[in-house]
């Protein structure tokens, strides 16, 4: 492979991949309606509950296979391009981290206080299907603290950063990136969360620029989706804790198969 093929990636390919993961969204809602609602919408002309599980799923794994394909237009794929390696040192890694979800905390809580808002969505797990049992809130919990962030990070700080970055640098990348992050997840969350989502899109970018590796951001994306469900739905320290246990046990492992799934299917590069 080319070394620094990521550098050939055209900027408009970040925002084409992005529209191509929402369309593929939209192609699984229809999919979904047909398979689980038997090709009619509900009452109140919306997905059922399974139904916008599964075109979440099919949209979030849309923005990957768009990226990937995106990507392939300019040579051989490979993790690194994305920023799937381990940082280059642990320590500054640890200490960005640190430092952008403090950022990201206090200038949050400031933003709700001075609006007098909570930035809660009482009702998010109902809405996506989590009021039917064990195994939907399990289902949940799965898709907004593991597939999300993997996906999303993939995507917006993987590719569609990088992409930008080939234009005008790294700031005006992040600060694209963090609007176009904040307004896919306005598109479903309240007007008020806007502004709060795009800063931690583009402190995302930041932890990602700073270390050059999005596993960093992919952790502090589901460390705080993870709060954000625990909270909302109001669980208790305990369950709290088991989600962010059992997420961060998820992402260990998906790192570890894909660092195997590297080894074994693509050669060393020079």
């Amino acid at each position: 492979m080319n070394a620094g093929a990521e550098d050939r990636w055209p900027p408009w390919f970040g925002p084409a991949a992005l529209v191509i993961g929402l369309v593929a969204g939209v192609i699984g809602g229809v999919i979904a309606v047909i398979l689980i609602q038997g090709g009619t919408a509900t009452a109140g002309g919306n997905l059922s509950p399974a139904a916008t599980d599964i075109a979440t799923v099919i949209q979030d794994l849309g923005f990957v296979g768009a990226a990937l394909f995106l990507a392939a237009r300019t040579g051989p794929v490979r993790p690194e391009q994305f920023g799937l390696h381990g940082p280059r040192s642990w320590w500054r890694a640890l200490g960005v981290l640190l430092a952008a979800a403090v950022a990201f905390i206090v200038i949050s809580d400031v933003y709700f206080s001075v609006l007098h808002q909570s930035g809660q969505e009482k009702e998010f797990v109902k809405e996506i299907g989590g009021n039917a049992g064990t195994v939907s809130v399990l289902a949940v919990c799965l898709l907004v603290s593991v597939i999300a962030p993997v996906c999303e990070e993939i995507l917006f700080r993987g590719f569609i950063f990088r992409a930008l970055c080939n234009a005008r640098g790294p700031w005006p990348a992040a600060i694209v990136t963090g609007i176009l992050f904040g307004i896919v997840h306005g598109l479903s969350a309240p007007a008020v969360d806007l502004l709060p989502l795009a800063l931690l899109g583009f402190l995302l970018c930041v932890v990602y620029w700073r270390t050059g590796s999005i596993y960093l951001t992919i952790l502090m994306h589901s460390i705080n989706n993870s709060i954000a469900l625990s909270s909302d739905e109001g669980w208790g320290t305990g369950r709290a804790v088991a989600l962010l246990g059992a997420s961060l046990a998820m992402l260990v492992l998906a790192a570890w198969l894909l660092r195997l799934a590297s080894a074994r299917w693509m050669p060393a590069t020079d």
